[in-house]
């Protein structure tokens, strides 16, 4: 295609200029002034036929297309050429010429002379706002999305980047993954807006199911997209501040759980070799502790999960607590990198009620447990919350041996109903917690696991938590292959059973 001006706006004004001067007067200066500047006059008057005919044609197109008028003018018709021939081939032809023109600005690099300019790529861009969701125009708005200048700012127009995105979130478009990448890169807006809509599709939805929640989202490509560093910061803010806002809420924390596990795996199916170090997703925590997060618990002998935990809550405790590791932030960073890996804290729960621990072992876990309810509490609380689970921890043992097993003698061992002061929410949750592990590894509590949840479940939201404790469980078995045929089928049922109360 040819050669664009750079300035038309202000060449046109200049010609304008000096075909009045020469309108006006027919003197020898004149003449000679025009036979100076007539070849100049014929390359703009080609620059300007070049860019009428790319932007005269395609309204006309637009015009023909949305208004579905029988134009057919005397030459097409001499040519022998239907309508539905000439439009759609000449509009193929052209998008073809606009991509080819892109790529090869692309490979020019500052090849001024062959370039695009940059001003003809932010119009091209704005021209192209309505059409993105046509499917004979993917090919330029994919070129667009990945044209790579040397200008300091952006030159797509904005809301061609806008229109893009809502097009790819609506399923109307369909791009590859370089060029929604590129565009989540170079336009904030629309990862935001991605995010935004996730949070919206999971919100509207109720009752969740994780697997559901992990089709959503690798649906949207953020996993993979985050697979790029900036992306993944971004996206991890966002988490973050969701996180704050709703206090830590579980349906928030079980997102941002299954979105971590799409990550990683992404990041381990596209980097054989790894393109950036994990210090760079997770700059403010301590590379080693990342490293053992990292881990997949089936690649460690079940036998070995007692000392992959006990390793991982020493870590966090001596950042934590010791503070000997000042530059991986406070206690709300290192909670919010574990989080990431809930799955952790849900083995120690299993851990405490269905393994022999060696004798410094379960101090060990309860503290990772302690942690693991909120970044908000300090030394003292969480260790006001290992007595708590303790004293429970050794009641329901006691029960585990205990020829017969009722739903009053569990209530008692959580210390519900006591006249003792009230535990804070996060301990209750954790003990409610317990006791649900307690009903599904027991052999005694599948009998009365139904009383039981009845008696938990005074409200609403304890019921979702229920609900969603369930639902992890499952999650977090498949991922792990836990052959435990009895367990699973019970927490199926209690699932479904729940699901259609609630």
């Amino acid at each position: 295609m040819a050669q664009d001006s750079v300035g038309l706006p202000s060449d046109f004004q200049f010609w304008m200029r000096k075909l009045s001067v020469w309108d006006q007067a027919s003197t020898l200066e004149t003449q000679q002034d025009t036979c100076l500047h007539l070849p100049q006059f014929q390359e703009f008057l080609r620059q300007l036929y070049e860019a009428l005919k790319e932007m005269g044609l395609l309204s006309h197109i637009l015009s023909t297309f949305r208004s579905d008028i029988k134009e057919v003018d005397l030459f097409t018709q001499v040519l022998g050429y239907a309508p539905t021939d000439y439009y759609p081939g000449l509009l193929k032809n052209m998008v073809l010429s606009l991509v080819s023109e892109l790529r090869e600005n692309h490979l020019n690099g500052f090849n001024t002379q062959r370039r695009m300019a940059p001003e003809r790529v932010r119009s091209l861009s704005r021209v192209c706002v309505p059409l993105v969701t046509l499917p004979d125009f993917e090919p330029l708005v994919e070129a667009l999305l990945t044209y790579h200048g040397h200008e300091p700012q952006e030159v797509l127009w904005p809301e061609f980047c806008d229109a893009v995105n809502e097009a790819f979130l609506l399923k109307k478009i369909s791009l590859p993954m370089s060029a929604i990448l590129c565009l989540w890169l170079r336009h904030l807006p629309s990862l935001e807006n991605t995010m935004l809509h996730l949070f919206e599709k999971l919100i509207s939805s109720e009752r969740n199911f994780l697997k559901r929640i992990e089709c959503f989202m690798k649906d949207s490509l953020l996993p993979a997209a985050a697979c790029h560093p900036a992306i993944f910061r971004v996206v991890d803010e966002m988490f973050r501040y969701a996180l704050l806002e709703t206090d830590g809420a579980l349906e928030v924390l079980a997102t941002l759980q299954v979105f971590t596990r799409c990550f990683v795996e992404a990041l381990e199916k596209e980097n054989k070799q790894l393109k950036f170090a994990f210090k760079t997703y997770f700059p403010y925590a301590s590379p080693s502790l990342v490293m053992v997060l990292l881990q997949h618990p089936q690649d460690i002998p079940q036998g070995l999960w007692h000392q992959a935990l006990k390793h991982i809550s020493e870590m966090l405790k001596e950042v934590v607590e010791d503070q000997t590791h000042g530059s991986y932030g406070g206690p709300f960073e290192s909670w919010f990198l574990f989080v990431h890996f809930g799955g952790w804290a849900d083995m120690a729960a299993e851990q405490l009620l269905t393994s022999e621990a060696e004798a410094e072992a379960p101090e060990a876990l309860l503290w990772l447990l302690a942690f693991s309810c909120g970044p908000g509490a300090g030394r003292q609380q969480r260790a006001q919350t290992m007595v708590e689970v303790k004293a429970v921890l050794s009641c329901l043992m006691k029960l585990l041996r205990s020829p017969t097993l009722s739903a009053r003698d569990l209530q008692a061992a959580a210390g519900e109903g006591g006249e003792g002061a009230p535990r804070p929410p996060a301990c209750q949750q954790l003990i409610r917690r317990l006791l649900l592990n307690f009903l599904l590894w027991a052999p005694g509590g599948h009998a009365i696991a139904r009383e039981v949840i009845t008696l938990m479940a005074q409200t609403d939201a304890i019921m979702h938590e229920i609900i969603g404790f369930l639902d992890q469980t499952l999650y977090r078995w498949d991922r792990l292959c836990v052959e435990a045929p009895r367990s699973r089928k019970l927490a199926q049922e209690l699932l479904a059973e729940l699901r259609g109360q609630a």
